[in-house]
């Protein structure tokens, strides 16, 4: 028996999110964060490294994501929010049974990458995390 189907197997998929105002999100993820943003009929196309491509497109009622909707892997954790904290990005801190961070905002632990998470400016969460591929 055949599962599934090839119809998908030769496309580029992308990822893609909703902020509620488009003119912030585009000085944030190209000011701010340093990445290549190109300006589209719909909405953003952010390049975020190694050909990979997300969409972001402005949505009226947006809500913020309440989990991490763009990971961002790094050589060093620390020299990554050092950079980022000199940009103005602030930090989440945490302090629940799964996930604690350090004054830094960074969680380390046995189960995991050292990673920490940062706000763009439509509420959604981001991370930067060691260990990970680039």
């Amino acid at each position: 028996m055949k599962h599934g189907s090839a119809v998908l197997t030769d496309t580029k998929a992308f990822a893609s999110f909703s902020v509620d105002n488009i003119d912030l999100a585009r000085t944030f993820y190209r000011d701010t964060l340093g990445l290549s943003v190109e300006d589209r009929p719909e909405g953003l196309e952010l390049d975020v490294g190694g050909g990979n491509k997300v969409f972001v497109y402005q949505k009226p009622d947006h809500k913020p994501a309440t989990f991490t909707i763009l990971n961002f892997p790094v050589d060093s954790v620390d020299e990554a929010v050092d950079g980022l904290t000199a940009s103005g990005i602030r930090f989440e801190h945490y302090d629940l049974p799964a996930i604690k961070t350090d004054k830094r905002g960074i969680a380390r632990d046995d189960r995991g990458p050292a990673i920490a998470w940062f706000k763009d400016p439509a509420g959604n969460i981001l991370s930067v995390l060691e260990g990970m591929d680039k």
